[in-house]
């Protein structure tokens, strides 16, 4: 297929030649490397007219500056030294452009990710549009990542090493005002005046290499430099549990730059690039990048019902959350309805809460803050529901209840309305029994807290139209959400795969292990956080209720420890009641870790002895989650291990840089997955027995990803 090329050069009557970035047939605007030979011929072009004043840089997509390198080509290489050589050439691209004897300045309207900042990084001057969709960063640590086209080196040169470091490590991305005040860039405008602004900039001439403050240059002292990076090191690994290589290269090529000179720094980052590009971590944040992307593109061919107003059932804080992503993100109406006034303030407390928190940061005007809460309203009774296209139940878990609102939706609401549940555990089916209208119902699982967790779970039971299906995935989509269609079973994936992983680290408390021990012992792992602080924060009350139904649907070996009813009678639900496994009371240092509650040993009769190692718990405990997942993969439950990866990586928090239970099992290897859990089985009993699908799969010497 022919395509035109990405860059275009346009001439002005005053001199200035405005480049323009479109690739041809994107949305987005991304960095290849063929890209290098066409930038260098509109320069080139540019230089032609003898009275060149300068060059503006812009975007011909309407949202976006550059969004960062294609990915595809990294995923393309086939060695450390290919991709070594891609970030190579992109710095050569980099050097050039920062080399060009006239000015050249960047104007960004939205995203300016990764390589789209490293070009702008080498340019002499950055203007950027003040619209919410500007966003700056670099983002390649996400992926496992450095940056590769002279970011490392560029950015604490342009803002100082103590404002640039936190950026390259976190992934973290700035607002037009947050870059202004930062000095990454220097004017944030109306969007209308971006390019005049941009040339303005240009016929002002070259200007003067910026010089750092006082403060920033201090941190180029060895002495303070010295410190301020084991500082950094020591921060860095207590959030990384040194699980992702890529932070610890950073840190060393950013050092090198500053200790040996821009050269040494930028040959240090480029061959730091190839060999991350390798490592396993990299490799499976970008089959999670790829993953989700791909479920984004999956519309089908599904017609889609209208989605012009919304109703959410429950104000409580999960109806709560469900308004707020729906109003704040989707940009829809909603109409709240709950028994009490209080409850529906309940609910649109939550969404003021969270924008009045963005006006204290500056993010958004008091004005914009009354726009988007004028989308919110409510009732004790179904008046507004008339016209709604989708509800949202929020209620509690309890079946007669729920299909209660299903005849009162259906009573109160249009013939197309769609009734989505947001249950955790009762079937679907169930709740459409009896329904008027069964085709229309649909679960729809949200994770707490709402606004913060990507999934949803999407649940057709088999009398689910189409429709419904392609309906309220485009709602979930709307509503920033990465949704995953599973099979209407007990439990469905996510709390199927995380009651067991829960359990057997009530377990290992009930035999003495220490609350802190086990819980660091996943987050060593890779877990954002412990099994049993997991508990606390899901609410203990909430987990008492799925393991039952999925004990009664899947057998004993969802069975939890029958110590946990003491907890139960003993009040703690965790820390909605501040009363749990840990101590919730008001600490005197504000940044004092949690520690557990130790009358709770006494509760459980347990004598803390420490005996397992770290490594043997978090083995234990991701044993049972790894066979679950894949008893759900062999029943339907979810549609391949892509899903089952993306489920449990954006639901539960698996670690990110083992790709998901799937991945994590090729990567581990079947047959050793099938021994430990053979030796767990003699230890601790039948609930470990290594499932068929496994028993196949080391058979046949499948793997779940045939790439891998």
């Amino acid at each position: 297929m022919e395509m035109t090329g990405a860059f275009q050069l346009q001439m002005r009557l005053d001199h200035v030649g405005i480049i323009t970035i479109n690739v041809p047939g994107e949305k987005m605007n991304t960095l290849r490397a063929e890209f290098a030979a066409e930038l260098k011929a509109v320069v080139a072009e540019a230089r032609q007219d003898p009275q060149l004043a300068g060059l503006v840089i812009v975007s011909g997509k309407a949202d976006n500056f550059i969004a960062g390198a294609d990915i595809g080509m990294i995923e393309r290489c086939q060695s450390a030294e290919e991709a070594e050589t891609l970030a190579r050439q992109g710095q050569e691209v980099m050097a050039a452009l920062a080399a060009l004897p006239f000015p050249v300045v960047a104007a960004i309207h939205g995203a300016c990710l990764g390589g789209g900042l490293e070009l702008a990084l080498a340019c002499d001057a950055r203007i950027c549009s003040l619209d919410d969709k500007t966003r700056l960063g670099l983002p390649e640590v996400q992926l496992g990542l450095l940056p590769g086209s002279g970011g490392t080196q560029r950015l604490p040169a342009l803002i100082g090493l103590p404002q640039a470091l936190p950026l390259i490590l976190t992934g973290k991305t700035l607002r037009a005002k947050q870059a202004r005040k930062l000095g990454l860039v220097d004017d944030a405008v109306p969007q209308s005046i971006l390019l005049e602004t941009a040339v303005q900039r240009v016929l002002q001439g070259k200007p003067a290499s910026r010089q750092l403050g006082w403060r920033e240059r201090l941190f180029t002292l060895p002495g303070i430099r010295h410190g301020f990076f084991a500082l950094a090191r020591r921060q860095t690994g207590q959030k990384t549990q040194g699980n992702y290589p890529a932070t610890e290269r950073i840190l060393a090529v950013v050092a090198s730059g500053i200790e040996h000179g821009s050269v040494k720094g930028h040959a240090d980052e480029a061959r730091a690039f190839g060999e991350l590009a390798m490592s396993r971590e990299s490799q499976a944040l970008r089959g999670i990048f790829f993953a989700t992307t791909a479920l984004k593109k999956e519309q089908g061919a599904e017609e889609v019902g209208p989605l012009e107003h919304i109703g959410v059932l429950g104000g409580g804080t999960m109806g709560g959350g469900i308004a707020s992503v729906t109003a704040l993100k989707a940009a829809l109406p909603v109409r709240i309805k709950d028994v009490s006034v209080n409850g529906i303030n309940h609910a649109l407390r939550y969404s003021w809460d969270l924008l009045s928190r963005q006006v204290r940061r500056r993010q958004i005007r008091p004005a914009q803050r009354q726009q988007q809460m004028a989308r919110l309203s409510g009732s004790t009774d179904y008046q507004g529901f008339r016209h709604t296209d989708l509800v949202i139940e929020a209620v509690f878990e309890d079946l007669a209840l729920k299909q209660q609102m299903v005849r009162e939706v259906e009573q109160h609401c249009q013939v197309h309305t769609v009734f989505a549940s947001n249950t955790s555990s009762l079937p679907i089916e169930a709740i459409a029994s009896g329904a008027p209208r069964p085709e229309n119902i649909i679960g729809l699982h949200y994770f707490s807290p709402v606004e913060k967790m990507p999934l949803v779970e999407v649940i057709p039971h088999a009398g689910t139209s189409a429709k419904t299906v392609a309906t309220t995935l485009a709602l979930a989509r709307l509503q920033g959400k990465t949704p995953v269609v599973v099979a209407d079973k007990a439990g469905f994936y996510v709390n199927r795969i995380l009651t067991p992983y829960i359990n057997e680290a009530l377990r290992c408390l009930l035999e003495g292990e220490p609350i802190e021990h086990i819980d660091r012992a996943l987050v060593k792992f890779g877990f954002p956080v412990g099994p049993i602080q997991l508990l606390d924060e899901v609410g203990i009350d909430v987990g008492s209720k799925i393991s039952p139904i999925l004990q009664q649907a899947w057998g004993e070996r969802f069975a939890a420890p029958a110590a946990l009813e003491k907890v139960i009678n003993d009040g703690r639900k965790g820390r909605k009641n501040g009363k749990g496994f840990y101590s919730y009371g008001a600490s005197r240092w504000p940044f004092q870790q949690k520690k557990p509650d130790p009358s709770i040993y006494t509760l459980l009769g347990v004598r803390v002895t420490q005996q397992q190692t770290a490594q043997q718990i978090a083995q234990r405990c991701t044993m049972m989650m790894l066979n679950e997942a894949v008893r759900c993969l062999d029943e339907g439950v979810i549609a391949s291990p892509r899903d089952g990866d993306i489920a449990a990586v954006f639901g539960i928090g698996f670690p990110a840089f083992l790709g998901g239970p799937f991945r994590y099992l090729d990567q581990r290897g079947i047959d050793d997955v099938i021994a430990k859990l053979r030796y767990f089985s003699e230890e601790y009993g039948e609930r470990f027995t290594p499932c068929e699908g496994l028993l196949s799969a080391a058979t046949t010497k499948k793997k779940f990803y045939i790439s891998s």
